[in-house]
Parts: C-alpha cells; sequence; structure tokens
C-alpha cells in the first residue's frame, strides 16, 4: 500500500475539474451545503470517501464551510488499524481535525444481523461527533453505482415508493442532515481520478467476493444486464430513484397533512376515507413514530393492518416487527410498542 501517494495530493487535472464541476452541480440542484457549515465527512479510507474529502477540501474556501473527518474502525479485518493509520495521515497532511473510533462489529452481530448492525454503528458513531462538535451535516461518499445497486436490491427484495427512491441526496435521519455530494458520480469517475492523481485507496477485498447480497448484485447481476440489456442501466436506474424520490417526496407531505401532527391513534374513519396510497403512507409514519424506523415492515404487513381497518372486528390486534403493536378500537387505531 503506497500511502505517500495520497500525501502527495495537489494540483489539478481534467479529471479533477469534470468530476468537481458534476459535484458543485450536485450540490446547487439539492441545496446540500450551505455557506458557513461545519460539516463530518465519513472517511473509510476506500474510494469514495477519499475522492470526498479531497473535492470537500477543494471546496472549501468557496463555500466557507469546515470540515472534520470521522473514522470508525469496524474490526471486521486483521489489518483494519491500517485503515485509522491511513485515515490519520490523510487528516494531519489535509490540516483537517479527525475523531476515531472502533467497534467489535463481529461481537455485536451475534444478536443480528452484521450489515444492519454495521450500519447502525456506524450512523450511531457520526451521531455522536455530530453532536460532539455541533456539527450541521454529515457527508457521506456513496455513488450512482451504490445507487444503482440499492434501487436493484429493493426491487428484487419487494419495495414500495419510499424503498424505490433509494439512496437520497439529502435525508433527515432523527435530526441529523446526511449528504451525499457523489451521487451522481460513476465509480468509474472515481477510479479513473484517483488514478490519474495516483491516489492508492485502501480497499476492503470483501467488497469483491460474492459472499453479500449487494455484492451478487454489484458483480453479477449489474454487470449482465449492462451487457446483454441495457448499457445505460445504472442511469436508468439512478434516474428512476430521482424521480420516485420526488413523488414519494410530494405523497408525504400530503400524508402528514392528513394526519396533522404525531400522533398514536389514528381515527379509523378518517382512514377509510383516504386514497389508499395515502392511507399506506399514514400507517408507516405512525409506526416509524412508535418503532423509531420501518425497517422489517413488509407489504404483507401494511395488507395486514388494512384487513384490520376494514375487515376485523374491534379490540383485534395486529403485532408488527420489534414489539409493535396496533389495536382496533370502536372509532380509532391505537399505535403501541409492548
Amino acid at each position: 500500500m503506497a500511502e505517500e501517494t495520497v500525501l502527495d495530493w495537489g494540483g489539478t487535472c481534467p479529471c479533477f475539474t469534470m468530476i468537481l464541476d458534476k459535484v458543485k452541480k450536485t450540490i446547487k440542484r439539492y441545496e446540500l451545503i450551505d455557506k458557513g457549515d461545519k460539516i463530518i465527512v465519513g472517511v473509510s479510507g476506500g474510494p469514495d470517501s477519499l475522492t470526498l474529502i479531497f473535492l470537500l477540501n477543494s471546496l472549501k474556501k468557496e463555500f466557507k464551510i469546515s470540515l472534520h473527518i470521522a473514522h470508525l474502525d469496524h474490526m471486521l479485518r486483521k489489518d483494519s488499524y491500517k485503515d485509522r493509520k491511513f485515515v490519520e495521515r490523510l487528516a494531519h497532511k489535509l490540516k483537517i481535525p479527525l475523531t476515531v473510533a472502533k467497534v467489535d462489529i463481529k461481537e455485536l452481530a451475534k444478536a443480528g444481523s452484521l450489515e444492519e448492525i454495521a450500519r447502525n454503528a456506524r450512523l450511531g458513531f457520526l451521531f455522536k461527533v455530530a453532536r460532539d462538535i455541533k456539527a450541521d451535516k454529515i457527508a457521506l461518499g456513496h455513488n450512482l453505482d451504490d445507487q444503482a445497486e440499492t434501487v436493484l436490491m429493493r426491487i428484487i427484495r419487494g419495495a414500495g415508493l419510499y424503498g424505490l427512491s433509494g439512496i437520497l441526496p439529502k435525508r433527515n435521519i432523527t435530526g441529523y442532515q446526511v449528504i451525499r455530494p457523489l451521487i451522481e458520480v460513476k465509480r468509474r469517475e472515481i477510479e479513473i481520478f484517483l488514478k490519474k492523481k495516483k491516489i492508492k485507496p485502501r480497499i476492503d477485498a470483501s467488497n469483491l467476493e460474492d459472499i453479500y447480497f449487494r455484492n451478487r448484485i454489484r458483480n453479477r447481476l449489474l454487470p449482465l444486464l449492462e451487457k446483454e440489456y441495457n448499457k445505460n442501466i445504472k442511469e436508468i436506474l439512478s434516474n428512476m430513484a430521482q424521480s420516485i424520490g420526488y413523488d414519494y417526496d410530494y405523497l408525504m407531505r400530503v400524508a402528514q397533512r392528513a394526519i396533522k401532527g404525531a400522533k398514536t391513534k389514528l381515527n379509523l374513519k378518517k382512514l377509510t376515507n383516504l386514497h389508499p396510497a395515502i392511507r399506506r403512507l399514514v400507517l408507516r409514519m405512525d409506526i416509524a413514530r412508535v418503532k423509531g424506523n420501518t425497517r422489517r415492515l413488509t407489504f404483507a404487513h401494511i395488507k395486514e393492518l388494512e384487513d384490520l381497518i376494514f375487515n376485523r372486528p374491534v379490540n383485534s390486534i395486529v403485532d408488527l416487527p420489534k414489539g409493535v403493536s396496533v389495536v382496533k378500537k370502536k372509532n380509532q387505531l391505537f399505535f403501541c410498542r409492548k
């Protein structure tokens, strides 16, 4: 690993100008950054996060932003500590403050899905850093290819509008603004950029294996679709996600007006009079208020709730994941957690 090539970062090249212009357009289109923002950048040392920190660092003066690097060691590989050292050297060279931490994901994963627990640990760490330094936003390095993979995964697994809206350029997660400035940049563009600049990132070899569902989508299904069906499949999936995202955002606003504020109980008559699309969003919103999120909530659960509303007798109960129960009373639907 030639880390010193990263530390020799500097200068400009056509590939840098191209990718920087694309990122600036994304930032302006989705209003990702405001002047004066304090932004945490999640940096693993991999290609995406490395490109992200370099680009945002080059935009510091233009946007009058301050940056803070955050790195979490998941301890999933024996040499993962090398990633931390790599990021520490990078932060020192760029003169950007750094917060690092480590967590034994394998130990935590004994109680559930390794991927989900790793994601929650990562977000929890970033939120803590944001809280500690009073940051305005958290920037992550998801790119257009990540978007296409995510949408395709959710199509295969089955998803509604929210799932098919994919990775949003800007999203509020439990009060924290998460932004993704690279979401319209292709992985190949990132690779070319780093190669031209002779920057060698840290590579997680597990991303090359077909152990995880996402890796099989990335390494096998998407290349097949590009070759045999549509060479622009990634752009098509990304554009679809963007279009669905706008539709979902509008419907959510309608659903929020329909229930007017946070509630753990809903009027049955109002529910039955709502359009099915809005009713289902209202149900998802109230479940999220009680549960904290809608993960593991399936289409079958929503259909069961509709059956509860229209067909089942008073005092019937539907049990949902993570101890959430929905109880039908004479005039209302109650949401509670055991």
